[in-house]
Order: structure tokens, then C-alpha cells, then sequence
């Protein structure tokens, strides 16, 4: 997926960027379990990102052969192209990102990372802890935000209001922060945790006919819009 995304962001190619759109968009809607009503939702923002960028480079890209003009309004086959390009590239990235966030479990991810391609436990555990603080913060700076209500703090607007927020809300979760990230060091610490020894590991990843089809499938995908026909380009 990751090569995928690569191929894609360096591509000046329209037809293979929408073969991609088109492949890896089918790819979500009918294989990955999720409602299609949810999956819409989902795929808003891409399209708005869609619209926002073609729309722009369109009316005010720079090109040879101009399609019309008005003012500062420029449209030319070269920026209706390049606008096409831009947009179904997002796109086309953000179905992919789609796929790989809505069908991979970020524990298993970072396991199989660990296990079969020997990534270091140091990054993945520590990625892991990330992922499982992220709601804590979260929890504790809507905590924060009911406790000032309750006690009638107001702030100003503009700048000034900023650096009151920030003043008030950071030096009480940098200290929360730093106070759990010790618990977590101590139990680590008991667990005999060590950064370079070899480890077992509670769930056990490995291989199954699943990757062969999702490798298969990735694979295909780049054939097929790299040897689309000539008309379609």
C-alpha cells in the first residue's frame, strides 16, 4: 500500500492515476465490511479535496491553449490537465489510505512488523504506547476544559485568548503526562522489559493466503493502469 501511495504521488500519468482511483475505490466498497452509507461519510472529505483542488489549478492554472478567459479566470487545456491530475491523485491516495486504515489492526501491524520483517521494539512498542495514550489525553483535556467552566474562567478572543489556553491547559497535562509516562517506565521495568534482548511476543502473526491475494491484487492493480491502451490516455 505504501508503494502504492509512492507510485502515485510521483505520477504525471491521468489515466493510470484514475485506473488506481477507480481499482482501489471498488476494492473498498465491496470488500472491506463496512457500510457503504459509513464509507461515503468517509470518502467525503477526499472528494472536497477533489473539487477544491482541480476547480483551482483549472481557473487559474497557466497553459498555452486557452479554452476561456475572463479577468484573472484562465482556463486551458494544460491547467484543466494538470487540475485533473492534482485532484484524482488526492484522491486516488486517500482511497488507498482508506484500505489500509479500515482493514489493518494497528496491533497487528506493529507485531508483524516485529516478527516477520524484524522492525525494533523500541520504535513499535513505542508507537503502540502513542496509540493507547492518545484517548487519556484526550479524556483529560475535556476534563480540564468542564473543570475551568465549573469554576467560571472565561477567556479572552484573539491572541490573548490563545496564550490564556495555552497557559492554563499545558503545564497540568504536561505534568499528568510525565507522571503516567513514569508508571508506564516502572512496569515495564518490572516486566524485565529490555530494549535488545529477544522476546516473546503475546500475539503470534505469520503469512496466510490472505497477503497472497492482497499481494496479487496490489500487484494487478499497477499492471492494468500501467498497460492501459493508448486511446485512454
Amino acid at each position: 500500500m505504501f508503494l502504492v501511495m509512492l507510485v502515485l504521488f510521483f505520477s504525471r500519468d491521468l489515466a493510470f492515476i484514475v485506473v488506481m482511483a477507480c481499482w482501489y475505490g471498488g476494492f473498498l466498497f465491496v470488500f472491506s465490511g463496512f457500510a457503504r452509507r459509513k464509507l461515503l461519510l468517509l470518502c467525503l472529505p477526499f472528494a472536497l479535496t477533489f473539487l477544491s483542488s482541480s476547480l483551482t489549478l483549472a481557473l487559474f492554472g497557466k497553459g498555452e491553449h486557452v479554452l476561456w478567459q475572463w479577468g484573472i479566470v484562465k482556463i486551458s487545456e494544460e491547467s484543466v490537465r494538470s487540475g485533473l491530475i492534482i485532484g484524482m491523485k488526492s484522491l486516488a491516495i486517500g482511497l488507498v489510505s482508506l484500505v489500509l486504515l479500515l482493514t489493518t489492526r494497528p496491533v497487528l501491524l506493529f507485531y508483524a512488523l516485529m516478527q516477520q520483517f524484524r522492525f525494533p521494539a523500541r520504535f513499535a512498542y513505542s508507537f503502540l504506547a502513542a496509540l493507547r495514550l492518545v484517548p487519556i489525553v484526550i479524556e483529560e483535556w475535556q476534563t480540564r476544559t468542564h473543570a475551568l467552566k465549573v469554576r467560571g474562567i472565561t477567556f479572552s478572543k484573539g491572541i490573548k485568548g490563545v496564550y490564556e489556553r495555552l497557559k492554563l491547559y499545558s503545564v497540568p497535562l504536561f505534568a499528568q503526562s510525565i507522571r503516567r509516562a513514569q508508571r508506564m517506565a516502572v512496569a515495564m521495568e518490572a516486566k524485565q522489559f529490555r530494549m535488545n534482548q529477544p522476546r516473546t511476543y503475546y500475539y503470534e502473526t505469520s503469512y496466510s493466503k490472505i497477503d497472497a491475494y492482497l499481494t496479487a491484487y496490489v500487484c494487478g492493480s499497477l499492471l492494468v493502469a500501467l498497460l492501459m491502451p493508448e486511446p485512454f490516455r
